[in-house]
């Protein structure tokens, strides 16, 4: 390795020590959720280390423990984690002219919001150097939560790791509150959601909980589309 890309690699690993540390306690949590759901610390952590989407692998393990066909995952995970593909074509254009097709799809993997807003902040280019640190350590404290969770779940009280299991829903809260505080629109958006994922879980129980979420997400979205229309005149003439 050339001193240069060692400096970014090394620079990549310093800026993702913070979202390592952060993932290590969330993605405890997952694997507390996934021994509770029958799944071992094994297989829970090798479901992080081919996923690094926390919402994606909550919503595909529920899957897995109860039932639900392979078309039913393929859609929650599209619906999901469609917003990864949005970041990555953001992130695009942003990276140095060293990043081959090759570098594109390894880099893919590790595009997390964390990793995205951290690399989207960056004064200049990213280089390929600079993401495989980032994504090396932060998808390590990904994986080792994960693991330490799994064994945790099968060692710990079950009203210690029912309790443990609340820290990844406390992530999405935190991601989701601030912008809902700034927004009506966003806070309309998660109103909205909230109110349907309710009327799934007490009143529609026939329909299983992956095509629920997908049906939540995607109705919320049109709702908020179509109450609150992006203006784009109105903002350019801003």
């Amino acid at each position: 390795m050339r001193s240069d890309n060692r400096h970014e690699f090394l620079r990549g690993m310093a800026h993702g020590i913070p979202i390592s540390l952060g993932y290590l306690s969330v993605s405890f949590g997952f694997g507390i959720l996934a021994f509770k759901l029958g799944l071992s610390a094994f297989t829970a952590s090798v479901i992080s280390a081919s996923n690094l989407t926390s919402a994606g692998q909550a919503i595909g393990v529920k899957v897995i423990a109860a039932g639900g066909t392979l078309l039913e995952m393929v859609l929650v995970q599209l619906v999901i984690n469609m917003r990864y593909s949005l970041m990555a074509l953001s992130l695009s254009q942003k990276l140095h002219p060293s990043f081959t097709t090759g570098h594109r799809l390894a880099c893919s993997y590790g595009i997390t919001d964390e990793i995205f807003a951290v690399c989207s902040g960056q004064p200049k280019l990213i280089t390929p150097a600079y993401m495989y640190g980032m994504i090396l350590i932060a998808a390590a404290g990904w994986i080792t939560g994960t693991a330490l969770g799994g064994v945790a779940g099968e060692i710990l009280p079950d009203s210690v790791s029912d309790a443990m299991k609340i820290v990844l829903y406390s992530m999405f809260i935190a991601i989701v509150v601030p912008p809902a505080r700034k927004d009506r629109r966003v806070l309309a958006v998660v109103i909205a959601a909230a109110a349907l994922s309710t009327l799934f879980r007490y009143v529609l129980t026939f329909v299983s909980e992956g095509f629920a979420v997908i049906i939540c997400a995607a109705a919320a979205a049109a709702f908020g589309a179509a109450l609150f229309p992006h203006e784009e005149e109105k903002e350019a003439e801003t």
